[in-house]
């Protein structure tokens, strides 16, 4: 008896303490540590996209997760959030239905997701397409009586814009910001920017665009002179 109390209780007893002051250590900190959920947005990331390939729909751009874990760990999610990504270096033009799983969120460790809206997502792709078109300003303003706009220019007179295949074939022009003309009696200068109305489309090299609008006088009011 008196051996095995020995073998049981007193051999490597530094050790067999140690390892029950951790046991109730941990337990201690678990008992003090509650566990909550989390509902927070989840921006997604879409990497390795071909170069030739352009995003054709409306992005997917988050997702709406919830998390489950310490409340010590929870907290700190509220600013920061997590992040989800999704690799597209094998995609082809068309659609695509994606899936959305706990392996694609990234979150600190010792959380669990535990749910994720939506579980899947499609998108389209297209072959990414580069082409010129030209600028037509908008122009507007109350003009002086017998007053009209004569010719309206812009410098430059065409932008290049890249996106998908489909999209870019689709544009006849591009437009400008409005430009106020009110009380211009021969000719102004306005300074803008140009930009094409279909938001998967981008101007390739953005620069200011100077329109110039010429007036003249209505037709009728030269004929009474």
């Amino acid at each position: 008896m008196a051996g095995f109390f020995h073998r049981a209780f007193v051999h490597h007893f530094g050790l067999k303490l140690f390892a029950l002051l951790l046991a109730i250590a941990l337990w201690v900190k678990v008992a003090r540590d509650p566990i909550a959920e989390l509902e927070m947005k989840v921006p997604i990331e879409f990497r390795n996209l071909p170069e030739n390939l352009e995003v054709d729909s409306a992005s997917f751009t988050e997702a709406q997760v919830r998390v489950r874990g310490a409340v010590r760990l929870i907290h700190p999610l509220v600013p920061v959030g997590g992040r989800g990504g999704i690799d597209l270096a094998s995609i082809h033009p068309g659609e695509r239905t994606f899936d959305l799983n706990t392996q694609q969120i990234h979150l600190p460790q010792d959380l669990e997701v535990v749910q994720i809206i939506p579980g899947q997502f499609q998108l389209s792709f297209d072959l990414r397409m580069t082409r010129t078109v030209e600028i037509r300003p908008r122009v507007t303003g109350i003009f002086a009586r017998g007053m009209r706009v004569a010719r309206v220019s812009a410098d430059p007179s065409s932008i290049m814009i890249a996106g998908p295949r489909r999209r870019v074939e689709a544009v006849e022009t591009a437009t400008t910001d409005p430009v106020d003309a009110s009380g211009a009696m021969t000719r102004a200068s306005f300074v803008t920017q140009a930009y094409v109305t279909d938001p998967l489309i981008q101007v390739v090299h953005p620069m200011p665009v100077r329109v110039t609008v010429i007036m003249e006088r209505a037709a009728e009011d030269k004929k009474t002179e």
